[in-house]
């Protein structure tokens, strides 16, 4: 495949023509990807870069039966879903299966934002209800709607939260209210929920939904306690509000042993409605909301319809379909648990040997590892995470971090990450934080942590040692170093003639 532009230029016309909120990763020194397949990405030189941040492709990277899905129907039609299509309703059909029995109405979304927005229609439609809980440093989409119950967002502008929304605590053991040393951590966060039902009831308000990821990512990788759910539920229920359950990341059998997250939490809890995306098409647009037929019909009693132009099209369907059929014709959800566990016991072990290391967890593969500068106060090493994700960048591991304090490396590949993937993760961080953690213990000046970026280096805000730079990337012969079909001709002179 022929690049356009050369990176440089490709670089000047995104400042141009894309809008300046749109980021990058790695903005410092931004990365061009132009292929893709399976775990592994592909610059415009060739090198070959392990994907650690994709829960998008999630089957991998341009999966041949995948794209042959979507070929063999492109050939065929594309059209809405007014008209009737087999491929709609059996992907429906093995969804649902997928789910507990009271969960079996189906409607079709483009994004995740989508489905959780129509998510919040059901929930206010039920029996009237206005106001949403949700959880601090939570992220379910883009649309107002969305951004409106999403602290992760909204905070950051200069609006005030919304009367009608209501934030709880993240059910954090970790760095939470109530740690793991509490003695019913469970309790006392879903007690919280309940003293916000509470006050909103005193207030004359009445709640429409709980909402909550089934593990929270945007929160930095966030496992609730046991129980947890269940009693909100019940809490929430009892208000006459019901349970939104956000699987757009963590869905699709990426916790290995059940096909979705909030299955971890028992058999006794089943949400009232549940939300996906990203996974459901290997990055093709299809995403779904299920609910119950009761909360079905009380939508349609509004007599306003629903129509989604292309939510649920045939295409979207075919692949769908296919990512099912991947999914379980080659065991992903046992590759997860299987290589999900050998990963947490080698960070385990990582975290004994490195003092940065506060937390490692996780459940297949969705895992965090949560960076401290000290391990008794819990000081996020947020500097520090960033170094560490530029760093793993030059050993050719791409890695994103997050969490409130942007302290926690989250790990979150394709399904067909394998266990020499997740060896070869771990050696390249144990051997950064092992040259970190040396600067950090041999310098008492005070040194700046550098992202490897020329002409530019930043300084920790709370740290008052300085991590040292390992200076530019070590040259090494990569035996995926190739030209992988790019186009050899010349680039266009655009940089030449280009205003920004």
């Amino acid at each position: 495949m022929c690049e356009l532009y050369s990176k440089q230029d490709t670089l000047a016309l995104r400042r141009k023509h894309i809008g300046p909120s749109c980021k990058i990763f790695f903005a410092a020194d931004p990365i061009k990807i132009v292929r893709a397949q399976r775990q592994y990405m592909f610059d415009e030189k060739g090198e070959q870069y392990l994907d650690c941040i994709n829960n998008v492709a999630h089957v991998g990277h341009c999966h041949p039966e995948v794209v042959k899905a979507a070929m063999k129907q492109m050939e065929l039609l594309n059209t809405n879903s007014r008209f009737l299509h087999d491929n709609i309703v059996e992907y429906a059909k093995r969804l649902c299966a997928t789910l507990p029995e009271k969960l079996s109405v189906c409607y079709f979304t483009n994004s995740g934002s989508e489905a959780n927005d129509l998510a919040l229609r059901l929930a206010r439609q039920f029996r009237g209800h206005q106001d949403v809980i949700t959880l601090d440093h939570a992220y379910h989409g883009h649309l107002t709607s969305l951004i409106e119950i999403s602290p992760y967002k909204f905070r950051k502008g200069k609006d005030l939260k919304k009367e009608f929304v209501h934030v709880a605590p993240i059910p954090d053991t970790y760095r939470g209210k109530y740690r793991e040393d509490h003695a019913d951590p469970t309790s006392a966060y879903a007690d919280e929920v309940k003293k916000i039902i509470e006050e909103a009831h005193k207030n004359g308000r009445k709640i429409a939904a709980f909402i909550a990821e089934s593990m929270q990512s945007c929160g930095g990788q966030v496992i609730p306690p046991t129980g947890y759910f269940q009693k909100v539920a019940e809490y929430v229920r009892a208000a006459g509000g019901v349970f939104i359950a956000d699987e757009v990341q963590v869905g699709f059998g990426r916790v290995g042993k059940h096909f979705w997250s909030f299955q971890m939490h028992g058999e006794d809890f089943v949400p009232d409605i549940v939300t996906m995306g990203k996974p459901m098409g290997n990055g093709h647009p299809v995403a779904c909301v299920v609910t119950t037929k009761e909360i079905a019909e009380a939508f349609c009693s509004s007599g306003m319809e629903y129509f989604n132009t292309y939510g649920g099209n045939p295409v979207s369907s075919a692949v769908a379909l296919a990512v099912l059929d991947v999914i379980e014709n080659e065991d992903l959800q046992g590759n997860a648990t299987r290589v999900g566990g050998y990963l947490t016991e080698l960070l385990k072990k990582q975290k004994a040997k490195h003092t940065l290391i506060g937390d490692v967890r996780g459940v297949g593969l969705f895992i965090g590892i949560d960076l401290v500068k000290d391990h008794q106060r819990r000081t996020p090493a947020t500097a520090e995470a960033q170094h560490v994700i530029y760093k793993m960048k030059e050993k050719r591991v791409l890695l994103s971090a997050d969490g409130p304090h942007r302290n926690v490396l989250k790990i979150k590949p394709p399904m067909c990450f394998s266990e020499e993937d997740a060896k070869f993760l771990v050696d390249q961080l144990d051997g950064i934080l092992t040259v970190l953690e040396e600067a950090i213990g041999t310098n008492s000046e005070g040194v700046t942590i550098s992202e490897n970026t020329p002409g530019r280096t930043k300084k920790p805000k709370e740290a008052h040692v300085e991590v040292l730079s390992a200076g530019a990337p070590e040259q090494k012969e990569n035996p995926s170093q190739k030209r992988n079909g790019l186009c050899a001709e010349k680039q266009s002179p655009l940089s030449k003639r280009l205003k920004t």
